[in-house]
């Protein structure tokens, strides 16, 4: 199954979220089949590409509570 979820990247105590589609048997920082878009909490940006997010939902993939909740915010 696919999931769209947080990928941590970037520098200790400076966080950098990536959006990603990717397979659920992934572990930890796998390669993503797609980025949807991303997330830089330390200055509130969120970016997300609603069409690649639509097509990847329609295809069967499930979001996470925290990606959910970032679109919640994001609207």
């Amino acid at each position: 199954m696919v999931k769209i979820r947080l990928a941590r990247t970037g520098v200790r105590r400076k966080p950098f979220y990536r959006i990603v589609a990717i397979d659920e048997k992934q572990r930890g920082q796998g390669v993503p089949l797609e980025v949807v878009g991303y997330w830089q909490p330390s200055k509130d940006v969120i970016k997300i590409d609603a069409a690649k997010l639509k097509a990847w939902v329609a295809k069967g993939a499930k979001l996470t509570k925290a990606v959910s909740a970032l679109l919640k915010e994001s609207k």
